[in-house]
């Protein structure tokens, strides 16, 4: 057991790395903070040392670690739940974007029980899931969305066959114009900065600004001279690191109606080659090589030996592709140069589709098998948008940065998520790993930094930040691996111990279904809230829901009605996938609730399994109306029971049958 913090002296902080008058001074300013909290808990103890600023982003991680853990030291997490480090203001918390909405819409929607917007926030979350419509209307109004055609209504239930329901149907707009355009509900301007960054190890070097106004003539440059090689609908590859060019080239694709297919910069030919043969792309966009740490890594020679495709090759340093190319291939320069004769090279007139049209063809990681081709579709764009809207926060004047690629979700939706928010796009050209990263984000103000928990363990066991400036930061974000307590001890303290949002989701849904939010306390490597409109139950290994309220360790099961989830994939069944073999859940018999009578009817019964399929003229799944006893049910490794073997053997079981 490590020390209480009223027994913390001047003695353990010299231990730390405090040279002794400045062990004296902190041990003072310590006991007045602990002094004024007699009677309060570990967590307004915390708090008070917090708002005081009295640890600094410049104080060794030692002292951020002792006080910390001094603090919480007799925390018991399996009563109280996980320490808190984090905690929303009431003034702040009506500055953010949904806590303002709630302030606005709070009293209309929840009545009496609206009280603030962080007393109000749970209650509001659950009225989302609920009341989905409700809130769509609310958020399409705060970001940069502008409908061609105007969606009939927010929601459409009618087709029972759609788990998900048909959203904003009849509306038609092309989502790429609305991030090049100017926007005044969002004070989107044409010289507002649109992207900001830094070439590889350029540290010295002031960063690079690109307008909105220069960005949307960019666009429609390459846009143009897509229309030269390609035809309307076809899908183009970008398989590049996530450059300025790499962006500019997404944004022409959406704009002249053609489909992305994002392939990451990291795969082998072999991987490359499976993403084209799946997603039927006519062409690739790629670099000669990519730059990391000063180095050459060959990306044009990986790209040779996935297909035959039609390549434009652009070049990773200069204006000049640096080795030869096949002849069907062409250099940056001479695609572009395709458009020297266009009247009007810096205009193009957008290809508008339904809010359904699929824009971009992403990939799961495909380590169990083919990776599975899932479409974002323009409601996809929405989603992350109104994501990085509501829990991250983003707002005009924002410059959001998050080491990643176009290959990978986060790619698109931290595109989509800074431009129809009307913040800055922070790119950096080359490793995130290096101490010229952190520099970036420092020369770049950068305000919200995404970040993968390995990343920042990396910078913290290279000590590769010492001495930068990180204060301008007021929120950071972590998905993609669990997070370590005390990386993300050492990260907040950065930025004067602002919140980590921690987000899980997924490529099939566009978004997280679990975050954090502004208009809650957070804790390190915790989530605090489903996101809005986001319903979800934990199942335990029989597919029972645990109570709302209980402490539980289960399996997820997310409610289907989900604005800019998938509802198809290239390369497989969308509903065998995702739907088949999940329980029912309020409103229908589900097979839970069967099987809950049936174990309680007799009690020679060990254990009941309700099995439906489908019938054989198709159409939804129906409980099978046959009574079958076995000794024992298949299971797994783990006890969990197989449902979809037993769906098979009573398929095959009723094939037999009908053939008698």
């Amino acid at each position: 057991m490590g020390k209480n913090i009223r027994e913390v002296g001047v003695e353990d902080l010299m231990k730390v790395g405090l040279k002794l008058e400045e062990a004296e001074e902190f041990d003072k300013i310590l006991k007045q903070v602990i002094s004024c909290s007699k009677g309060l808990d570990a967590r307004e103890i915390w708090r008070e040392l917090v708002a005081r600023k009295v640890l600094k982003p410049w104080h060794p991680h030692g002292l951020h670690q002792l006080v910390y853990y001094s603090v919480y030291n007799d925390w018991d997490a399996s009563i109280k739940g996980p320490p808190l480090y984090w905690f929303p203001s009431l003034d702040q918390s009506k500055l953010t974007n949904l806590g303002n909405a709630l302030e606005i819409h709070g009293p209309k929607l929840l009545g009496r029980a609206y009280k603030d917007p962080i007393t109000s926030f749970r209650l509001f979350q659950k009225f989302t899931v609920e009341h989905p419509e409700a809130y769509w209307e609310i958020a399409l109004k705060e970001i940069s969305v502008v409908f061609r055609e105007a969606p009939k209504c927010i929601l459409d239930r009618t087709d029972k066959s759609k788990h998900g329901g048909t959203w904003l149907p009849g509306s038609v707009l092309n989502i790429a114009e609305c991030c090049l355009l100017p926007s005044n509900h969002r004070r989107k301007e044409d010289n507002t900065v649109a992207i900001v960054w830094r070439e590889d190890r350029c540290d010295e070097s002031a960063v690079n600004l690109m307008t909105y106004k220069e960005l949307r003539e960019q666009v429609m440059l390459v846009a143009n001279a897509l229309d030269t090689m390609f035809s309307k609908g076809d899908a183009i590859a970008i398989d590049m690191p996530m450059t300025v060019r790499a962006v500019i080239i997404y944004l022409a694709i959406i704009l002249a109606g053609y489909v992305v297919v994002s392939i990451a910069d990291s795969f082998a030919a072999r991987e490359i080659a499976t993403r084209l043969r799946v997603s039927k792309a006519k062409g690739i966009f790629t670099q000669d090589f990519i730059l990391r740490g000063g180095r050459k890594f060959p990306l044009y020679s990986k790209v040779l030996g996935a297909a035959p495709l039609k390549a434009i090759v652009l070049p990773a340093i200069g204006n000049d592709v640096g080795i030869p190319l096949r002849e069907q291939d062409l250099s940056w320069k001479d695609f572009l140069s395709s458009v020297d004769y266009h009247p009007r090279p810096n205009y193009y007139s957008p290809v508008y589709n339904p809010v359904d049209a699929v824009v971009n063809i992403l990939f799961s990681s495909g380590t169990t098998g083919e990776p599975k081709a899932i479409p974002w579709t323009q409601l996809s764009s929405i989603r992350c948008t109104a994501e990085g809207w509501a829990h991250i926060d983003l707002k005009v004047g924002d410059v959001y940065c998050w080491p990643t690629n176009l290959g990978w979700v986060m790619g698109p939706v931290i595109l989509f998520s800074s431009f129809l928010n009307g913040a800055t796009l922070a790119l950096y050209q080359g490793s995130p790993l290096e101490r010229s990263f952190g520099k970036f984000v420092q020369d770049a103000g950068v305000t919200v930094l995404g970040t993968v928990p390995s990343l920042v363990k990396a910078w913290r066991n290279t000590n590769c930040l010492e001495g930068l400036d990180w204060t301008k930061i007021r929120s950071f974000a972590s998905t993609g691996e669990t997070s370590n307590v005390d990386d993300d001890l050492w990260l907040s303290s950065k930025a004067w111990y602002n919140a980590i949002i921690e987000s899980c989701g997924g490529t099939e849904l566009s978004s997280a279904y679990i975050q954090g939010s502004l208009l809650q306390p957070q804790a390190f490597g915790a989530f605090s809230t489903a996101t809005m409109t986001a319903g979800l139950v934990i199942l335990d290994e029989c597919g029972v829901p645990y109570p709302d309220d209980q402490p539980c360790v289960g399996e997820v099961g997310l409610f289907p009605l989900y604005l800019g989830a998938s509802d198809r994939l290239l390369n497989a069944d969308h509903e065998e996938v995702y739907f088949r073999g999940m329980p029912m859940y309020k409103g229908m018999t589900s097979s839970v609730e069967i099987e809950r009578v049936c174990d309680q009817a007799d009690e020679s019964i060990l254990e009941t399994a309700a099995i439906s399929v489908s019938p054989a003229g198709g159409g939804p799944e129906v409980l099978v109306s046959l009574v079958k006893v076995v000794p024992e049910f298949p299971r797994t490794a783990s006890n969990k029971l197989l449902r979809r073997v037993l769906r098979d053997q009573i398929k095959h079981e009723l094939s037999v049958r009908s053939r008698i």
